[in-house]
């Protein structure tokens, strides 16, 4: 396995190929895709020719430094979801996202702190990443606290996506948090 990152509890490696099936059923779970497509699953083919070939495409892009990462548990070798740390396609490359995509089972064990934190520390002590944001619906509570955890501060609210309409408290529309190299240097 290449690692990308590793913590106490899981390992970051790159998507390969071969691991649509991985991301189809993640993206198949309703409770997962609540605030994204209120619950609709992702289309396998969707998965399979635009998705997982842009998750491809950014390894190169970003020369393996940033990107989508797979996500295992240490004990068990279990897939548990995804992490980012990327920016947009034609984005600075010093401004990151910071995402993760998690299966049911993985909720509430503490895994996207502990990761969150890990990104954020390797990239900017180790990538040259000066911001960091995270974005996702108002509703959507146990994001924006593992946003705030990591020491992420609301910057702004987001309209929601003409897409999304259907999503469960879209007339709330979305938020975004940030932070800065300086301000986690702080903490």
């Amino acid at each position: 396995m290449d690692t990308y990152l590793k913590t106490e509890r899981l390992v970051l490696r790159r998507f390969t190929a071969n691991d649509a099936d991985l991301l189809i059923e993640l993206d198949s779970d309703p409770a997962v895709m609540r605030y994204l497509s209120g619950g609709a699953a992702t289309a396998p083919e969707t998965v399979r020719e635009s998705h997982l070939p842009f998750i491809l495409a950014g390894y190169e892009r970003w020369h393996g430094e940033l990107g989508l990462f797979a996500a295992y548990e240490i004990v068990g070798d279990a897939f548990v979801g995804w992490f980012c740390l990327r920016p947009e396609p034609d984005g600075p490359r010093d401004e990151a996202e910071l995402g993760y995509r998690l299966r049911q089972d993985a909720w509430g064990k503490g895994y996207a702190t502990e990761v969150s934190r890990a990104l954020l520390h390797k990239g900017f002590t180790e990538l040259g990443v000066r911001k960091v944001w995270a974005a996702t619906m108002a509703l959507n509570s146990g994001s924006r606290h593992v946003m705030e955890k990591v020491g992420m501060t609301f910057a702004h609210t987001l309209p929601t996506p003409d897409d999304m309409q259907m999503v469960e408290g879209a007339e709330l529309g979305g938020v975004q948090f940030e932070i800065t190299k300086e301000q986690w240097e702080q903490q």
